[in-house]
């Protein structure tokens, strides 16, 4: 089949390279146009429908939000001008058909306007809520900020909406860097690998095209369906490398065949039936790891999957078209613009790994146990493994956000501490004398909880008053409410629901605050009402459970569904078991340099970033991503040994000839990847930056312990069985015409 493919696009090479040309200025164009990426969320967690009864409840007063910190060296909040020079910095925010209020000291009832001045009284912030949805309020955020001039004031911002802007600025500019530092260095490798320079750029034309291709089509689905912003990354990431991956080994092939037979069309075919085959199966078990991500229904991971698989399927789309059009045009001139180096003859180029794979299987026990253990102890930080959802802290210092969040902290007490939600519920908006005693009874019942300091709460209007009078002012029909009771329903009432607030000097991330939020969980009836409860520790729960929740299911999918791929492929029954082992090892090495580096802090002066709890969705990203990865190596590695086993059905010689010829693929395809991968570890956002360093020792470790002393090990210990399968299974293989 792949012979035949490769005949067809010998036959119209010169088409074939004029339509890629076409795509690529497509999708250049395509891509210029943007798209509507999104600020990535999770929906159907409870901490999240919290936040979306809290919007629909306080309408104008709650919804996407950002905080204005305005401040004066030599005013203070007790001199009039401070508050007009705020009033007019704000005033033209009024007729804004984007933001729905601003909430500032002025306004706000005093039991909330107190905690908008700083304890030095030279700071005061307002708070800018805006309409609609948080992905519509991040787009119009921009040109609301550009309002805001003050004269005589410091500005500074911070909150959900200029988070998000920041890291969508920052996404950007690591993203280039990335690509800046990453591109020379690959071509660097190749050219290291090939000794010339034609050769040396075939692999980086691939990766261009599929990785502008897969951005232009995931911009074209950002449309129909969320696609979070941090999908351009890792689409980056991963296109790149396997891009270059799967060039580097068709054209090194073609190379090694086109020496030995002479001719361009018979060792492109050969190429395409050898290292074609290897390709279509290595990025079939990449896109499978990846189609792992949609077992994360309704959230940004899922899209990141759809949009990982479209680069990668470009890369093998690519690599199968493009490269071969481009090798039949110029044939011989491959080795063109040779390096004035010495170029090693393929006898010496393989010596090293000829002589490793016996020296491996003379002892095998002795090679695999040491380093079995090796890799094993290098994932052993993972055990102590703390999730955390990340916030403003993943930014550097220098951005706004981050800025003005240190600021809020350290000058607003009261906006530093923890606060949980506890939403009430009712069947209808009526408050009745029945339901406001149980929301007072609920809320003496939370202040009572150890290490509350206070219960915000409609009833705050006027603590000098019985609570049975409050009760009845609170229950009185709409038109009959005094003005401060009106005034504390507005900010914590609404379409049925009361808003009570916990706030706690509790850290939000700390195991204490998440116990509190499942004990408040446990109870849920107030009166003919329910509860629900939010916040940061809420989401914090919600948000972690949901990516454990889903992992099993992931991870199943993709270890069996790789097995059928790598069975069609060797058809064996045990190297695929073998290979997803192997697989976890390089994994498991990942995960634990992730949680000593990022974690424990451990070269935190180095990479430059604060330590702390893992993202939640950094180990299922980084598994599904990392899974597939490994698998290039592997199928590389085995399908030449398979190829020499089928021909003398000696899995000793097959081992030898399989590592000897694949090697210094091995190890040249990792140096690529690794210095790919590496680049991103230069970003600023730290989750970006863990995901570049996950990827990179898991690739290091992959492709040098697990796949060129482990695997031949392993391979010695179990002899021929390596290649067993039953006979009904072998049929099943023929009548595919894959084996």
């Amino acid at each position: 089949m792949l012979a035949a493919w490769g005949r067809f696009v010998y036959a119209r090479r010169v088409p074939v390279l004029v339509v890629c040309a076409l795509f690529l200025g497509a999708a250049l164009w395509v891509f210029s146009r943007g798209g509507t990426l999104t600020t990535g969320t999770v929906e159907g967690i409870e901490a999240q429908d919290a936040a979306e009864l809290v919007d629909s409840a306080l309408g104008k007063r709650a919804g996407p939000s950002f905080v204005a910190i305005f401040h004066s060296p030599t005013l203070t909040t007790e001199d009039p001008d401070f508050f007009e020079k705020m009033g007019n910095a704000l005033s033209p925010l009024d007729d804004d058909p984007a933001v729905a209020s601003v909430l500032s000291p002025v306004e706000a009832p005093p039991q909330i306007g107190d905690a908008l001045i700083s304890r030095d009284k030279h700071r005061a912030i307002a708070i800018v809520v805006f309409h609609g949805t948080l992905n519509e309020a991040a787009n119009a955020y921009p040109a609301v900020r550009e309002k805001i001039h003050p004269k005589d004031l410091d500005l500074e911002c911070t909150g959900t909406l200029i988070y998000y802007h920041d890291v969508d600025t920052t996404l950007k500019h690591d993203l280039l860097i990335a690509e800046v530092v990453s591109l020379p260095l690959a071509l660097f490798v190749l050219l290291f690998v090939f000794r010339s320079a034609v050769a040396a750029l075939l692999p980086v034309g691939v990766g261009a095209l599929s990785v502008m291709g897969g951005l232009a089509l995931v911009m074209v689905l950002s449309h129909y369906m969320e696609m979070a912003k941090y999908t351009l990354n890792v689409g980056s990431l991963i296109g790149l490398g396997v891009a270059i991956d799967y060039s580097l080994f068709f054209v090194s092939r073609f190379r090694q065949e086109l020496k030995r037979l002479g001719d361009v069309e018979g060792a492109l075919v050969r190429t395409m039936e050898t290292s074609g085959r290897a390709v279509l199966f290595s990025g079939l078990a990449v896109c499978i790891g990846l189609l792992g991500l949609l077992f994360f229904p309704r959230s940004y991971l899922a899209a990141m999957g759809i949009g990982g698989v479209a680069v990668v399927t470009l890369a093998i789309f690519f690599a199968l078209t493009f490269l071969p059009a481009l090798l039949g045009v110029l044939g011989a001139r491959i080795d063109a613009w040779a390096l004035p180096f010495k170029k090693p003859k393929d006898d010496e180029d393989q010596t090293l790994w000829r002589r490793l794979a016996p020296w491996v299987m003379e002892r095998p026990v002795r090679v695999l146990v040491p380093t079995l253990a090796i890799v094993l102890a290098l994932g052993t930080p993972f055990l102590h493994l703390q999730l955390t959802a990340q916030t403003e802290a993943i930014l550097p210092k220098s951005t706004e956000a981050r800025a003005g969040y240190d600021v809020l902290h350290d000058e607003f007490p009261a906006q530093a501490l923890t606060r949980i939600q506890v939403i009430v519920t009712f069947p209808s908006e009526e408050l009745t004398t029945t339901r406001v005693k149980a929301v007072r009874d609920l809320r003496d019942k939370l202040a009572a909880i150890p290490d509350v300091m206070q219960v915000e709460s409609v009833f705050d209007f006027d603590p000098t008053l019985p609570a049975e009078e409050v009760i009845k002012l609170v229950a009185l029909p709409a038109d009959l409410r005094p003005i401060d009771v009106a005034t504390a329903m507005e900010f914590t009432t609404g379409h049925g629901s009361t808003i009570l607030t916990i706030i706690t000097p509790i850290g939000r991330s700390t195991e204490r605050a998440h116990q509190m939020v499942r004990d408040l969980r446990k109870d849920r009836v107030v009166a003919d009402g329910s509860i629900i409860v939010g916040g940061r520790p809420a989401m914090d729960i919600d948000f972690t459970e949901f990516m454990v929740g889903h992992t099993p299911a992931a991870i199943a999918f993709v270890v069996s569904l790789t097995y059928v791929i790598l069975f069609f492929l060797l058809g064996s029954v045990f190297l695929p078991l073998k290979a997803v082992l192997m697989n976890f090892l390089s994994i498991a090495g990942s995960f634990g340099a992730l949680v000593f580096i990022f974690q424990d802090g451990h070269l935190a002066s180095l990479l430059r970033f604060e330590p702390g709890p893992i993202e939640p969705t950094l180990p299922p990203l980084l598994f599904c991503v990392v899974f597939g990865l490994s698998m290039d190596y592997e199928v590389l590695l085995l399908s030449r040994m398979h190829e020499e086993y089928k021909l003398h059905h000696d899995n000793r010689r097959a081992v030898t000839e399989g590592l000897a010829q694949s090697g210094r693929l091995i190890t040249s395809a990792a140096a690529i990847m690794v210095a790919v991968f590496a680049a991103f570890a230069l970003a600023t956002i730290v989750v970006v930056k863990a995901m570049g360093v996950g990827m990179t020792v898991a690739v290091a470790l992959d492709a040098t312990l697990v796949r060129l002393l482990i695997v031949p090990s392993t391979m010695r210990l179990f002899g021929d069985v390596n290649w067993w399968a039953p006979k009904f299974m072998h049929k099943i293989l023929e009548r595919t015409a894959l084996h």
